[in-house]
């Protein structure tokens, strides 16, 4: 008994021993911050105080801080105590975070659209965005979004978007084109769901309309000159994000699947579903070298109609190719670019670019042969010059010049806010 006795003593100081020397976080100070909330990144973080000290944790949160577009860069320190506990430090560089954005684009064929717009990425100092857009791509448009991904918790968010969007649409036939003018006007609702450091999804629904007037062109007694339709369509988004960010470069993959179901009032534009996934992969060569490269696979409905959901356009896909120059039911396009820092300073960075921007398409009604037919696809390498405010959130002014090498293609000037992808 007296044996008994003396080995549960001597595990019951053996375990006070071990818990008393657990290395405990008392305190987490956010340091750096003037206009984020000091209550909103303890919010966001998992080092708390009274947790046990953990290294892994502590770079996790830095990582994700790094991602807000509130954060320009993040890093931390660790403090030990006289009661040889803790307190953790994160020291915070915040981004300017009212910003203007724009967008131009021309081509050869003299085509020319722009998109201007303001937003606050840190409204209220809580990583919330509200902003806005307009747009003239021949006929004039707008946009207004909201997006506050940590609303309710530090997993919990919700976004709300309103687009009142008017363009000249291509619409092709066998031998030649007709031009629409084309109308959607939508309102979106999203509720987003962070699942961990690297995962999260967003499902939602839109409603909108989709109004198509014939303006000139080619006639087809099949295709109707005027047609306006009610959608609704239901949307789910994952993505698994494990990029890395110092300043103007970044490192690291990232995978957006996004899938998308409409319904439809009219058997002109029956009801289908669309689905594309972007992998997006960059990496650090040398000290101011990053490859980067964005390759998106997607696939919809294969009906035989004229307007098919994706496009072959410069603000999207391939840079220098003009706006909205073909459509069609699949795409894979590869952007690939390499940006190496000519000048840094404190708060300035100038970057150059080196890129090229390959893509198919599946045409309406056909088949996967189509991806791998040279009337399908589409090359355009390019140079482009970035300039970059390290302390702005997406204070990057980029210019690219794309030439085409394939079918005799254009070229063109594609001017933007941000990189490209």
């Amino acid at each position: 008994m007296r044996l008994r006795s003396a080995v549960v003593f001597l595990l019951i100081v053996l375990s006070f021993n071990c818990y008393s020397q657990e290395q405990r976080v008392t305190e987490l100070k956010i340091l750096g911050n003037k206009k984020i909330k000091s209550s909103f990144v303890k919010k966001f973080t998992k080092i708390k105080a009274g947790v046990t000290l953990d290294s892994t944790l502590i770079e996790e949160d830095i990582k994700r801080l790094k991602r807000l577009s509130s954060i320009s860069n993040a890093n931390y320190e660790v403090i030990l105590l006289k009661d040889n506990s803790y307190t953790v430090q994160y020291n915070i560089e915040e981004n300017f975070t009212i910003i203007p954005s724009a967008s131009v684009y021309t081509s050869s064929d003299d085509e020319f659209a722009y998109r201007i717009g303001l937003y606050e990425f840190n409204l209220l100092g809580r990583n919330i965005t509200l902003g806005g857009f307009y747009q003239n791509d021949i006929y004039s448009s707008y946009g207004i979004n909201f997006r506050a991904p940590y609303l309710f918790s530090r997993h919990f968010g919700l976004a709300i978007n309103h687009q009142d969007l008017t363009t000249q649409e291509p619409v092709f036939f066998i031998n030649s084109t007709a031009d629409y003018k084309y109308n959607n006007t939508s309102y979106e609702v999203l509720g987003l769901y962070e699942i961990n450091a690297k995962n999260r999804l967003e499902l939602g629904i839109n409603y909108f309309s989709e109004d198509y007037q014939y303006k000139s062109g080619i006639t087809n007694p099949f295709v109707p000159q005027s047609l306006e339709v009610k959608k609704l369509l239901y949307k789910a988004i994952y993505e698994f994000n494990n990029l890395d960010y110092d300043y103007q470069y970044v490192s690291g993959f990232k995978s957006t699947f996004n899938f998308q179901f409409v319904t439809s009032t009219s058997e002109k534009l029956p009801e289908f579903g669309i689905g594309w996934n972007d992998f997006n992969c960059f990496i650090r060569v040398t000290e101011k070298g990053n490859w980067a490269s964005r390759l998106r696979v997607g696939l919809s409905s294969n009906a035989d109609s004229p307007f098919a959901p994706f496009s072959v356009d410069n603000n999207l896909n391939i840079r220098g190719v003009g706006n909205t120059i073909d459509r069609g039911t699949g795409v894979i396009v590869l952007n690939t670019e390499y940006r190496y820092t000519l000048l840094e300073k404190k708060w300035f960075a100038l970057q150059s670019n080196t890129f090229i921007d390959a893509g198919t398409w599946r045409n309406p009604g056909g088949d996967l042969g189509d991806f791998g037919k040279s009337e399908n696809i589409r090359i355009y390498p390019g140079l482009g010059l970035r300039f970059i405010h390290k302390s702005i959130f997406n204070a990057v002014f980029r210019i690219d010049y794309g030439v085409g090498v394939t079918n005799g293609d254009t070229q063109g000037l594609v001017f933007g806010i941000g990189q490209y992808f």
